[in-house]
Parts: structure tokens; C-alpha cells; sequence
């Protein structure tokens, strides 16, 4: 059971270590793109080109959705980043109960966005945890952790691709202890847990009272959705890469500082923000230099207006 791209590792590494797999669950196909036209999830599409059977409730609540489910007398669920509640009588029906794999080292960051929470609050390190899937917001015991380096250039995008590869390894490992009977699963210490709530639109907006480092990190969290963005003459400014100077400066958060070599420094809360790649509204991606070549700019220009 799973929908976007972090669940293709974990299915690929399902289908080609020959796991008999009675069938494949995912969203129903939504809206894409400027036609909006209907397409599948990636997870549908992987499936469908291994010939494997597919299914797309809308949701679980419904009794007849559950006893189609039973119908298939499943092992075991395994449930990657699916998106949809699984009421507890769904997980009651499999042999071995279900197996989630989340992209964090759990307790820390329950819940939709662990990759991007995880860059935004300054962590320098965090993993990936195959978990027993029980009634709570990622609250199962603990199977299986791995953990992952957080690197200063990490994107979420960067580090969602590593952790969804990481998922797919650590998996199949977690599936061979269970059938080994080697493992013992591991109670959460709740008092340890912080939440990764779901990340909206406006989230992105940049406070120019925080400090660069901090404005960076969530440059980089927000990546590549829903993005980072500011005010500048009255037209958004996607801040796609950025660096945080520590040099002390004084002035008012949000003013444009320097131009020098085309480099773009505006100032924060403490610090100095370099802007490295940008896209203003109306044009295209392009570096700090392009965009103040391009575009009229000047030093004293405040961003956030």
C-alpha cells in the first residue's frame, strides 16, 4: 500500500526479490498538470508495468472495501507513505499485522512531512524506521531504524530520494528477521516524540526577522515544494538556493544589502542571506547573477513588499 515516489524503492524491492504479492493499493487517480487531466499515482503505474493487480478505495470505512481485502487472506500489509487512514479492523485481517516504513527515526517527526521537518529544525541526522502499524499517527512498535547524515546542501528533494532508497533496503531486511523470528519490537518512549505536521502554501512565505541559518533551512525544507518565497517590488521571488553569511551587519531584516558580482545579500534577522538561484514571477529559474542582470534591482530594495 502506497502512492507517491518515496513508496517506488519499497515496491520495486518487493517485485524483484520475487515476494508474492497478492495485490497493490493506492489512491485513486487524481487531477494532473494544466490540463488537470486524470493519471495515475507512481505507485500505480510501477505496478501496472509488472502486470500486478491494483486497487484504489477511496477509503477504508466501508465494509465492502474490507471484505475485498480479507477475500485476499494477506500475510502481511506493508504500507508505505499510502495516505490514507487504515481503520484497526484493516489491520487486524493480515496473519502478521501490518509494517509501515517512515522516513524518520521515530518517535521524532510522526506524521506527513518528516523530510522536510527534519531539514527546517536543524537536525544532522535522521533515518528511516520499519514500525508495527497500530491505531495511532505513527505510534507502532519500533521493527527496524537506519540511520541517514543530514548534509548542509540537503534539499527535502535531495533527502527524500536517499531515504526512499534506504526504505526499499531496510524493508526487505525487516522482512527476513520477521520470517527469522530474530526480531523484537521496540515500544516508542513517547516523551521523546515531535510532530511533522502536513506543510501548506503560505508556510513558504520567508520571515526575514529569523536568522540566515535558519532562513536557509527553510529554503532548503521547502524544496522543491511548496518553495520558498518573497515580496520584491510587488512580484513573488521563489528562493530556490541560498547561503547563510554570519558576518554581522546591521539593518533592517529583508533589505537588499549588496549586489556585488551579481550576488544577491539580503539582510535577516542576524546575518546576511546570499541568494544563489531565484525565479521572479513572471520568469524563469535562474542564478542571482542572471536574475540581477535581467531584472532592475537595486541595493536598498526590501524583499517581503
Amino acid at each position: 500500500m502506497g502512492t507517491p515516489d518515496f513508496a517506488l524503492p519499497s515496491l520495486k524491492a518487493l517485485l524483484e526479490s520475487g515476494e508474492d504479492m497478492v495485490s497493490i493499493y493506492t489512491r485513486p487517480d487524481r487531477p494532473k498538470g494544466r490540463g488537470r487531466k486524470s493519471a495515475p499515482s507512481p505507485v500505480k503505474e510501477l505496478a501496472l508495468s509488472f502486470n500486478r493487480p491494483v486497487f484504489q478505495p477511496v477509503s477504508f470505512k466501508e465494509a465492502l472495501v474490507q471484505d475485498q481485502l480479507a477475500e485476499q487472506k494477506p500475510d502481511i500489509l506493508i504500507v508505505v507513505a499510502y495516505g490514507l487512514i487504515l481503520p484497526q479492523p484493516v489491520l487486524d485481517i493480515p496473519t502478521w499485522g501490518a509494517v509501515n516504513v517512515h522516513a524518520s527515526l521515530l518517535p521524532k517527526f510522526r506524521g506527513a512531512a518528516p523530510i522536510q521537518w527534519a531539514i527546517i529544525s536543524g537536525e544532522k541526522e535522521t533515518g528511516v524506521t520499519t514500525m508495527r502499524l497500530d491505531s495511532g499517527m505513527d505510534t507502532g512498535n519500533i521493527l527496524l531504524q537506519e540511520p541517514e547524515p543530514i548534509f548542509e546542501t540537503d534539499t527535502a528533494g535531495i533527502l527524500h530520494d536517499r531515504l526512499s532508497e534506504l526504505g526499499g533496503r531496510l524493508l526487505l531486511q525487516t522482512l527476513t528477521s520477521l520470517r527469522q523470528g530474530i526480531l523484537i519490537p521496540q515500544p516508542q518512549d513517547s516523551s521523546n516524540a515531535c510532530y511533522a505536521p502536513p506543510l501548506k502554501k503560505a508556510q513558504g512565505e520567508i520571515r526575514w526577522e529569523l536568522p540566515a541559518v535558519e532562513i536557509d533551512r527553510w529554503i532548503r525544507g521547502l524544496s522543491p515544494w511548496p518553495g520558498a518565497f518573497t515580496f520584491l517590488r510587488g512580484k513573488r521571488l521563489i528562493i530556490h538556493r541560498a547561503e547563510a553569511d554570519l558576518m554581522e551587519t546591521s539593518g533592517t531584516p529583508g533589505t537588499i544589502q549588496s549586489l556585488e558580482q551579481g550576488c544577491m545579500q539580503i539582510q535577516t534577522g542576524q546575518g546576511l542571506l546570499t541568494v544563489l538561484e531565484a525565479q521572479l514571477e513572471g520568469h524563469r529559474r535562474m542564478s542571482s547573477e542572471e536574475l540581477v542582470r535581467g531584472v532592475s534591482i537595486r541595493v536598498g530594495n526590501r524583499a517581503g513588499h
